[in-house]
């Protein structure tokens, strides 16, 4: 996908001109991260915004000895690294590859000189800031108050992309992290859906759904 078409297809950037996104494509730098990289870190300093044009990037805080927290995977289309672009504070959490990936990054101060010739841009980037919020209160309501086997099983979901038969293309220790537990405990609960029969599992990460509304109401109704 060329930088233009990836603009096109981003609803942050869809609004522009033709020739401000193709300005804009033009000055994107490509970055291929290799799965397990990291494109920034906690504290890091904040230059850029980057948008994922392929793979998946998972967003991911770690309490001072505590244990990873995956706060959102991103895929193609999808953007991150926004909030620092506002009050230029450090970066807030780590931003890594789970499977081989392409971004385009995007430096600051050339958002903002588009961001001031066409304000209207900014609603949407509100809209996505309330969503990302969203997305963490969701997080954090759901570590309170649903079990281990509660977020596994909505994490299987997400991870399915709604189809039957998928791929989990993510590491034990990187799904421990989705769900917010240990390998054990969220090995455990995927050996309880294999033993009820709501899910297979062909070779290492070959899963089908066998049963998606035994595992959407073991989620807790909504995934």
């Amino acid at each position: 996908m060329s930088e233009a078409h990836l603009l096109d297809t981003t609803a942050l950037f869809a609004v522009l001109p033709d020739r401000v996104r193709l300005s804009l494509s033009e000055k994107a730098i490509r970055q291929e991260i290799k799965r397990g990289n990291n494109i920034f870190r906690r504290n890091d300093p904040s230059t850029s915004l980057y948008i994922v044009e392929q793979g998946r990037i998972a967003i991911a805080t770690t309490p001072s000895g505590g244990r990873e927290t995956v706060l959102a995977v991103l895929e193609s289309g999808e953007l991150f690294g926004e909030l620092p672009l506002f009050d230029d504070a450090p970066r807030s959490a780590d931003a890594r590859a789970l499977v081989d990936s392409h971004v385009l990054e995007f430096d600051y101060e050339t958002l903002r000189d588009v961001f001031n010739q066409h304000p209207q841009i900014l609603w949407l980037v509100v809209k996505l800031i309330v969503e990302r919020l969203r997305s963490t209160d969701e997080a954090l309501s759901d570590a309170m108050f649903l079990d281990v086997p509660a977020r596994t099983a909505k994490r299987l979901l997400e991870l399915s992309n709604h189809q039957t038969t998928f791929i989990l293309t993510t590491t034990q220790e990187e799904l421990s992290s989705l769900v917010g537990a240990s390998r054990e405990r969220v090995n455990k609960a995927i050996a309880l859906f294999l033993k009820l029969g709501w899910i297979s599992l062909e070779g290492r990460n070959n899963y089908t759904i066998n049963d998606r509304q035994a595992l959407t109401d073991r989620a807790g109704g909504k995934v």
